[in-house]
């Protein structure tokens, strides 16, 4: 009775084959022609017969009603590499660098074993078995074929196996250095970036072939990978977004670089009325918890120096109020969505940047103040390394822009990376509305 139905509703997909809108995806019968495989012989053609195509068709469909399990693999690739970041992050100012085979930096590499090996299933899957819906979903590379989100996730993680031994010979040439960007960890964080990235559009390419209960949850879990993005894009600039910046230009600029492409782009390519304000609560929710159960664990410094005690993990730094700003893109974004793409882009970009400052420099403030030293914001939580004329000992505002001047030309900069990030987050998400394979 199944295949009968699925024979019917093929036989109208192919008398209507010549229509094929962009906007229609593997639910619509008028895409057929994009999923369903072909049948000829290598030397000449086959009768393509209604039944053998109803079948295929028919096992795409069924296919689409799922979460397959890669999603919840690269999922938990992931969130190893954010986890693993910022238990690393923690372990740097509470013990040291004493060793790389450290469990915060095998959590790390943990993302890129996970991921390689998800994705080499994946593609020698697609290559080389008979399934006709899985080659119909992919993409070919130098011989080998798979969905073009796996060969993402395969070059962030050669890039972060890669890092691993660079790392280690750059602490060993040059001495323990306490940077985020240096040279090996801006390749490694470039690679998890890759990571993460391949893992949204693996999820988006499932998401928007799926339909009914299954599309909702990969569109959950799709919101998910984006909020992974967003805290590894937060991470790699926390050098320029610690409190002591937050009444300087710079922090807005660095923050109004990166974080609207993400919360636009993947509210464009959602189907969810919040979803800019569920990726930011994610990520505040997240790296919260994080931080909370990291101080929880006893440790002491092994490396000198030693200008702070410290008998636990050093909590990390309170996440940014980055809820605030994505509501304000979740309420102004459905206005809007008709008018022309650089107008979106200049509200959306003046409305995150406006909230932005409304919202982190007074929050900047209290940051400062004796009533954030507890555990919770956790600012009286010193690293061992920090000596006593750090600004985050003494809790005094770095003046980054020496003048009135210079700060509001940084302002103003902020003002159009702001813009700028919006305009590349809406045509992003566009671009991510229609990803099949």
């Amino acid at each position: 009775m199944g295949d009968e139905k699925a024979i019917e509703k093929l036989k109208g997909a192919l008398r209507s084959e010549s229509m094929q809108p962009a906007d229609a995806g593997y639910g619509d019968t008028r895409r057929v022609t994009n999923v369903l495989p072909d049948f000829r012989h290598p030397g000449g053609s086959m009768p393509d017969t209604v039944a053998a195509r109803a079948s295929a068709y028919a096992k795409v469909e069924a296919q689409s009603a799922i979460v397959p399990w890669f999603v919840y693999s690269v999922l938990i690739a992931s969130t190893s590499a954010v986890v693993g970041a910022l238990w690393d992050l923690s372990w740097h100012s509470s013990i040291g660098r004493d060793t790389f085979w450290t469990p915060a930096h095998l959590l790390i590499q943990f993302c890129a074993v996970l991921g390689a090996t998800t994705c080499t299933i994946l593609i020698l899957h697609s290559t080389f078995s008979k399934d006709a819906s899985a080659r119909a979903v992919s993409v070919g590379v130098l011989g080998f074929r798979g969905p073009f989100a796996a060969f993402v996730v395969m070059w962030g993680a050669a890039a972060m196996l890669v890092s691993a031994p660079f790392d280690n010979w750059w602490h060993n040439a040059y001495g323990l250095d306490v940077q985020i960007l240096s040279p090996p960890h801006t390749l490694l964080g470039l690679g998890v970036s890759c990571v993460q990235l391949g893992g949204m559009l693996l999820i988006l390419g499932c998401k928007n072939r799926a339909e009914g209960s299954a599309r909702s949850r990969l569109d959950w879990l799709f919101l998910c990978a984006a909020e992974l993005l967003l805290c590894q894009l937060l991470f790699m600039s926390l050098e320029y977004t610690l409190r002591i910046y937050m009444h300087s230009a710079i922090f807005y600029r660095t923050v109004s670089i990166g974080v609207p492409i993400v919360l636009i782009a993947a509210a464009q390519a959602s189907e969810k009325r919040w979803a800019a304000t569920t990726i930011a609560g994610v990520y505040t929710v997240a790296w919260l918890a994080v931080r909370l159960i990291l101080r929880l664990f006893p440790a002491e410094p092994k490396l000198g120096p030693v200008y702070n005690q410290v008998t636990h993990y050093v909590g990390l730094f309170f996440p940014l109020l980055i809820i605030p700003a994505a509501i304000g893109l979740d309420l102004v974004r459905p206005w809007i969505r008709d008018r022309r793409k650089w107008l979106q882009a200049g509200v959306l970009g003046a409305v995150f940047l406006g909230v932005m400052v409304a919202v982190q420099w007074p929050f900047g403030t209290f940051l400062m103040s004796p009533a954030s030293r507890n555990w919770f914001f956790g600012t009286g939580e010193l690293s061992y390394l920090w000596p006593p004329e750090s600004r985050l000992v003494r809790n005094v505002f770095y003046a980054y822009e020496p003048t009135r001047a210079a700060f509001t030309l940084g302002m103003g900069i902020a003002l159009a990376c702001a813009i700028l990030s919006a305009r590349l987050g809406l045509a992003w998400g566009k671009w991510m509305r229609d990803v099949r394979r």
